[in-house]
């Protein structure tokens, strides 16, 4: 909220004013309700690692994150020419596997990746777009500096919540809003459903679009069910859909209705116990022959993985360069790779000054945050690096960005992130101002996971 010199930044001018005059137990009851909003809806999420971990509510901050018109236009630049390179260097990891001979990237990146699809060599899919939906983690440093901090191309969540704590601001400080020109965001749902129609193998007819879910047990359950109730189309497990003659259908109580697209929620291990693994009741038996066969589109593509994990993440400046011959819009934060032996030996000489993150972790878990840990949690982490360097990369640790957050000594910086979605169309390419705004709910922390704790915050870009 406040700038280089001590002052307060011109987008966040209105809203200190009003933080100013708002007596401190009004924006406790304000807050209270929006708990209670959040409980009666349900949403919910485990503190993973805990003691007796239990479902609990998400913590939710009333204060809101101001982007400026600028600033969001500045981003969204980058975040499309980020995930079109995405969606190049997944085409052709799977078919002409240029940038492998071009010695760009490593061949045993690819190969040994535990995410790469063999099934999916040589494989056309619809439009040749491989990542539909991405959500793109950036930090900030500074007033004119943003950085990508993870490609997620798999299943990225969190847009429920994006959604939600919108519909909850509006509810709760209308007169805040009224003092604001806030960009929308309501129209994610639509956006998403003309992206996935637009997505469909063939024409002739409106493509029948469902979300297939693993289940009620799934931690993202809440948002599938969401997602499908705003989008207006149906949820559906594995059991409710069948595969006939290269074909998939829906089982209703009017009989088989063709399915079209099928944005789902499940890992690609989990779609297809003919063809990944056999154990898997989550899937459809069958559904890879249709994919393969060209009649059906799932969104994410199977085999999107390759492109995610924090090593890849890590050639990213030099994909975007191979590919469309541009210089990276949003650059990433400096990375060393562990499976180089000088990359190695820095990290282990410089381990209390660095963050050190597992190569496919995810949520915040296995990792090392130098400045935080004490001597035996640093020594112990490098005996796991020397065992298995090329599990890992390290940064170093930013001065993350911080937003005003209510806590309960009042308003007080915490770090933050922001997760925008970008939908890859065979139209256009479609991003809602904003995303969702990640919070590190404990003062100092700049792990913002929820599964860590972590809370959200909505994310306000000012449309003028």
């Amino acid at each position: 909220m406040s700038s280089t010199d001590g002052g307060v930044r011109p987008a966040y001018e209105t809203l200190q004013r009003w933080l100013a005059e708002v007596p401190q137990d009004v924006l406790d009851h304000r807050r209270k309700e929006a708990e209670f909003i959040f409980r009666r809806i349900g949403i919910t999420f485990a503190v993973y690692g805990e003691q007796n971990a239990q479902e609990r509510l998400i913590p939710f901050d009333i204060v809101p994150r101001i982007l400026t018109k600028d600033e969001w236009s500045r981003l969204s630049r980058g975040l499309e020419q980020r995930v079109k390179a995405l969606n190049m260097y997944i085409k052709d990891v799977y078919s002409k596997r240029e940038i492998l001979k071009a010695g760009v990237v490593p061949e045993n990146l690819v190969y040994q990746n535990p995410a790469f699809r063999p099934e999916m060599n040589g494989q056309r899919v619809p439009h040749d777009l491989y990542v539909h939906i991405a959500g793109i983690d950036i930090v900030r440093t500074d007033p004119d500096k943003f950085y990508v901090l993870e490609d997620n191309a798999r299943t990225p969540s969190g847009v429920s919540y994006m959604l939600e704590n919108r519909e909850i601001m509006l509810r709760l400080f209308p007169e805040l809003f009224s003092m604001h020109r806030v960009a929308p965001v309501e129209n994610y749902a639509d956006d998403l459903l003309a992206t996935l129609r637009s997505l469909s193998p063939h024409g002739g007819h409106e493509p029948n679009v469902v979300i297939l879910t693993p289940g009620i047990h799934n931690s993202a359950y809440y948002e599938h069910s969401f997602l499908a109730d705003k989008l207006g189309v149906d949820l559906v497990e594995g059991r409710d859909l069948f595969v006939k003659d290269a074909v998939v259908y829906m089982r209703t109580t009017e009989g088989p209705k063709r399915v079209d697209v099928i944005y789902r929620r499940l890992d690609d291990d989990f779609l297809d116990p003919l063809a990944f693994r056999r154990d898997s009741v989550l899937g459809v038996p069958g559904l890879m022959s249709a994919y393969q066969a060209g009649n059906v589109t799932l969104t994410n593509a199977v085999g999107t993985g390759v492109a995610d994990d924090k090593a890849v993440y890590s050639y990213m400046p030099d994909i975007i360069k191979f590919y469309l011959g541009e210089e990276p819009l949003l650059p990433n934060v400096p990375t060393w790779r562990c499976r180089e032996a000088d990359h190695l030996k820095y990290v282990l000489e410089h381990l209390p000054e660095l963050v050190v993150k597992e190569v496919h972790g995810s949520g915040g878990y296995g990792m090392l945050v130098g400045p935080a840990s004490d001597k035996a949690q640093i020594e112990k982490f490098r005996d796991k690096l020397k065992a298995d360097p090329a599990n890992f990369i390290a940064q170093p640790t930013l001065a993350l960005s911080t937003c005003p957050t209510l806590v309960e000594k009042g308003i007080a910086p915490r770090h933050v992130d922001l997760r925008p979605f970008i939908l890859s169309g065979s139209d256009k390419v479609r991003i809602v101002p904003g995303g969702l705004t990640r919070v590190a709910m404990k003062e100092g922390s700049l792990v913002v996971n929820s599964s860590q704790g972590g809370g959200t915050k909505d994310t306000w870009v000012l449309d003028a």
